[in-house]
C-alpha cells in the first residue's frame, strides 16, 4: 500500500511496532471491511449457505441457541459486527481461523483459475497484516506469529503434499505453538520431530522404528540417498527432544526452557525435511 503525502513528507508517522498483544482500530477495520466484501457478500448470495454459516458460528463459536440467530442477514451481520469490535485482541483472531475452518466451498468464478473463497480471504487478510504490522498471519488456516516467507512456503508444502499422517503431525505442531492464549511449545516441538520420525518410519517400512533406527535403514538400505551430515543432524534433534532434560518426558524441575524461538526453529526445520524426504521417495512411498 503507497504512504500517503503527509506520511511521505514525515508530517505525519505511520505505525513502527509490531501488533504483538493488540489489534488496533484500523486493523480490525480494515479486517472486517475485508469479511465484508469479500466473504460476506458471498454468502449472501444463497440463503442457505448464509444460514448453514450462521448456525455453525452461533453453535459452536458463541455458544448461542441458534434460535437467537436473526432472520434477516443484515441484522446477523451488526450482531457478529458488535462482537468484532468489542471482543479481546486474540479473539479477532480466533473468530477469524473459525471461519476459516468452517468456510462452505465455493469457489470464485469470476476470478482468474476460479480460486476459493476462503483461499482468497485468507490471501487478502494476510496482506493487510503485513501492512499494519500485525505480528501474525494465516499459514495454512491458522494463524501464527509472523516468519520469512521462506519458512512460512516450507511449513505450508508440509502441510499439503507428504503422507496424512506425516501432515497431521505438522499441523499438530503449528495448532500447538499460534495457540495466542495457551501456547504449548514443549508439544509442539514433539509434533514437529514426530513428522520426520513418521515419514522416515514410511521409507524405512519400519512402523516401530525410532528416528535414528529408521534413519540407519535408510541409509543402509541406499533407496534414497541423504548426506550423512544430514543424518546425524537429525539424529542429534531427535537426541534433544528425548533426553532426560529435553522434551519429551515427564516434566522435572531441571527442565530446559522452551519457548517461541524453539518451537519454531523445529516446525520450520522439521516441515523442511520432512518436504525433502516427500520429494526424494516419491516411488518408495
Amino acid at each position: 500500500m503507497m504512504k500517503l503525502f503527509s506520511e511521505r513528507m514525515g508530517l505525519k508517522r505511520g505505525r513502527t511496532q509490531f501488533q504483538v498483544d493488540e489489534v488496533d482500530y484500523k486493523l480490525r477495520s480494515r479486517l472486517w471491511n475485508k469479511f465484508i466484501s469479500i466473504y460476506w457478500s458471498e454468502l449472501l448470495r444463497d440463503y442457505r449457505t448464509f444460514r448453514e454459516f450462521a448456525e455453525k458460528l452461533w453453535d459452536n463459536y458463541f455458544k448461542r441457541p441458534i434460535d437467537t440467530i436473526p432472520e434477516d442477514p443484515h441484522k446477523c451481520r451488526e450482531e457478529i459486527r458488535k462482537y468484532f469490535f468489542n471482543c479481546k485482541w486474540f479473539e479477532v483472531y480466533d473468530l477469524l481461523e473459525f471461519i476459516v475452518e468452517n468456510s462452505p466451498v465455493i469457489f470464485l468464478v469470476n476470478s482468474p483459475n476460479m480460486p476459493s473463497l476462503v483461499d482468497v480471504f485468507k490471501s487478502e487478510c494476510n496482506k493487510i497484516l503485513e501492512e499494519e504490522l500485525s505480528a501474525y498471519k494465516f499459514v495454512g488456516n491458522r494463524i501464527t506469529k509472523i516468519t520469512t516467507k521462506e519458512e512460512i512456503n516450507e511449513i505450508e508444502d508440509a502441510l499439503m503434499y507428504p503422507p496424512k499422517n506425516v501432515r497431521q503431525h505438522i499441523e499438530n505442531a503449528l495448532k500447538l505453538l499460534s495457540d495466542r492464549k495457551n501456547p504449548d511449545y514443549r508439544n509442539s516441538i514433539k509434533e514437529s520431530i514426530s513428522a520426520v520420525e513418521a515419514i522416515c518410519r514410511l521409507i524405512a517400512k519400519s512402523e516401530k522404528a525410532t528416528l535414528g533406527q529408521a534413519l540407519d535403514i535408510i541409509k543402509n538400505r541406499g533407496d534414497i540417498e541423504i548426506h550423512p551430515s544430514l543424518v546425524e543432524t537429525f539424529k542429534k534433534l531427535y537426541g534433544y527432544t528425548s533426553s532426560a532434560n529435553g522434551i519429551r518426558h515427564a516434566l522435572t524441575e531441571e527442565k530446559v526452557k522452551v519457548g517461541f524461538e524453539e518451537a519454531k526453529f523445529m516446525l520450520v526445520v522439521c516441515s523442511a525435511f520432512v518436504n525433502y524426504l516427500t520429494s526424494k521417495s516419491k516411488n518408495i512411498i
